[in-house]
């Protein structure tokens, strides 16, 4: 499956097949904090962050998460990935430790996932 860049509202039944043709139970994902878009589709988080920076995204404004279609709630969205650690960005570990960007996070996913 292609990397895919999300403008529009997907289905989470979408993300669902998704999953189910790669990796299970999850979907990786990479989400543009400032345009409030996202890709999703590739292999790793870094196959989704090098097509929003062809797109126009900055660095700085990408974060990846891992969906998990099956859960409810909050436990749906996890904050990890390689991509996310920066130092320079005073994230020194996989997750999203800004409690305001993941609240910008799971707004743009509701935004974007019905």
């Amino acid at each position: 499956m292609d990397t895919q860049i999300i403008r529009d509202t997907i289905n989470k039944n979408y993300l669902a097949e998704l999953a189910s043709r790669r990796f299970v139970d999850l979907v990786k994902a990479v989400v543009d904090i400032e345009r409030e878009i996202m890709a999703i589709g590739g292999e790793l988080h870094a196959d989704e962050e090098a097509a929003l920076i062809a797109d126009g995204s900055q660095q700085r404004n990408l974060w990846g998460i891992n969906f998990y279609p099956a859960l409810t709630g909050d436990d749906w969205v996890e904050f990890d990935s390689m991509i996310n650690v920066r130092p320079s960005q005073n994230n020194r570990s996989r997750g999203v430790e800004d409690p305001s960007t993941q609240t910008k996070i799971r707004a743009i996913v509701k935004k974007l996932v019905e």
